[in-house]
């Protein structure tokens, strides 16, 4: 049975009587609640559940070989992330308040009304979907471990901060909410995406759109397609990037691009999770989870009435942010040598050597562009780059251009230098240094850098952090 976040277990019926339990099973299917199991008897339950994992329970109390009124105490016991709703044709005010004090998540009485019992199980369902959420985030926020680290193999890092977003994306990966992922250009964006997807387990394809420049007519005509004849030139119908992601995961990309017109379109899709391709009678509906991205501060936006908020709360209903490289400078150590190997594979070169002073001159640089513009400018040097050790010219230029031709900082072979004779370092400026110096002598590896200084690696990330 599937257990995970976003994907509920199955709904189980007990009742002895199978006209009320096909009744029953018939109205929540009409209302698209599934899977469904019946039970008419009751002593299965229990070995059910032990072996399963379920959703809810819709329990009756009057029943041979095992009366209800015995299983709720059960049940509320051993699997108190399931949800029992008591559904009886026991009309006696102590029994219903009896079952609540018991821990019964409703108490029906028959004959039920039908949009009520829909409903009760709707509000259970999400219930159930807040309990397992919160479940998971717990164990994923609460532990370095990762179930999937294989999927984040595209993304190297060593930074405390990366591991809490990866943490995060994996508890949040198989929920069918979107998600809302932010963060400067060259952050790694697409690259989180396409992790998402691949731990989702979804059946379908990842699709992505970049609704950047998208006119409303466009953006209609791309997400949700066309019948023949909708417009002058529809000589065929075309099926939209909503269709191609059934069953998958559709990525918008640059969403604080999407015209006021465009945005409430794709609010109806949030909400009802139904579509009308261009020039159709009736509506297609979606199963497609999706992820949206952004540079843009969506929050201020909604301050200046450039973004819908009701748009927004419904995108964010997970958020993940990527911090930028200057906050994660401890990376630039596993990321140059990556980039170094990758250029020098693509252009038919040796890996060059790489002088130390290369990373005092990177860890002053703010990277605008971030994880892209460092391996823009790798690749820059490689493809300059003859023999020998690699040259700083070329980066010293790039980051010159950048700050506006101001002048860079010196690039001290004692940390000590950058000091005037008549100034000696503060204690927390020193302190800054060695840790520095100690993270540069082990290559970026910070469990290195922690024996080098004689402190464990947790006292060396809370340093880290402070610098």
């Amino acid at each position: 049975m599937a257990n995970e976040l976003g994907r509920m277990p199955p709904v189980i019926l007990v009742d002895d009587e199978p006209e009320v339990l096909f009744s029953t099973q018939t109205l929540l299917k009409t209302n698209h609640i599934s899977p469904i199991i019946t039970m008419e008897n009751a002593l299965e339950l229990i070995p059910f559940l032990e072996n399963n994992q379920v959703g809810i329970v819709v329990l009756d109390l009057a029943m041979p070989k095992m009366n209800g009124t015995e299983l709720l105490p059960e049940i509320v016991r051993r699997f108190p992330e399931v949800p029992v709703i008591v559904m009886t044709a026991t009309q006696e005010v102590e029994m219903a308040v009896a079952c609540m004090k018991e821990g019964a998540f409703d108490y029906l009485l028959k004959p039920v009304e039908k949009s009520r019992f829909v409903s009760c199980i709707q509000r259970a369902m999400e219930v159930r979907s807040l309990r397992m959420k919160v479940g998971k985030l717990t164990d994923c926020l609460f532990s370095d471990h990762l179930e999937h680290q294989s999927a984040f193999a595209g993304m190297l890092t060593q930074s405390v901060k990366m591991r809490a977003v990866f943490r995060y994306a994996e508890a949040v990966a198989v929920s069918s909410e979107p998600v809302l992922i932010s963060g400067e250009t060259g952050t790694g964006k697409e690259k989180m995406v396409e992790t998402l997807h691949l731990i989702s387990g979804r059946g379908g394809s990842l699709v992505a759109l970049n609704v950047a420049g998208l006119d409303d007519t466009m953006f209609s005509d791309t997400l949700f397609g066309h019948r023949k004849g909708a417009f002058t030139g529809a000589d065929q119908n075309r099926e939209g990037m909503i269709a191609k992601a059934a069953g998958g995961t559709l990525f918008l990309d640059e969403i604080g691009d999407l015209t006021k017109s465009s945005q409430v379109k794709l609010l109806r899709l949030l909400q009802e999770r139904k579509y009308f391709p261009l020039g159709a009678d009736g509506y297609l509906k979606t199963d497609a989870r999706i992820l949206c991205a952004t540079n843009r501060d969506l929050k201020k936006m909604m301050t200046e009435d450039e973004f819908r908020p009701d748009l927004f709360f419904r995108l964010s209903a997970h958020q993940i942010r990527l911090p930028p490289l200057r906050e994660r400078r401890e990376d630039i150590f596993l990321l140059v040598p990556h980039f170094l190997k990758e250029a020098a594979d693509s252009m038919g070169k040796s890996v060059p050597m790489v002088p130390p002073e290369l990373y005092h001159l990177l860890n002053v640089y703010d990277f605008p562009g971030n994880i892209r513009e460092l391996r823009a400018m790798v690749f820059d040097a490689v493809a300059q780059h003859q023999t020998g050790t690699l040259s700083l010219a070329r980066f010293r230029e790039t980051i010159l251009v950048a700050k506006g031709s101001k002048p860079l900082p010196p690039l001290p072979q004692d940390p000590l230098l950058s000091f005037s004779e008549k100034r000696l370092p503060t204690f927390k400026e020193a302190e800054d240094l060695l840790i520095q110096e100690a993270i540069l002598r082990a290559k970026g590896n910070k469990s290195v850098a922690a024996s080098l200084l004689g402190v464990t690696r947790q006292a060396l990330n809370y340093k880290l952090r402070k610098i």
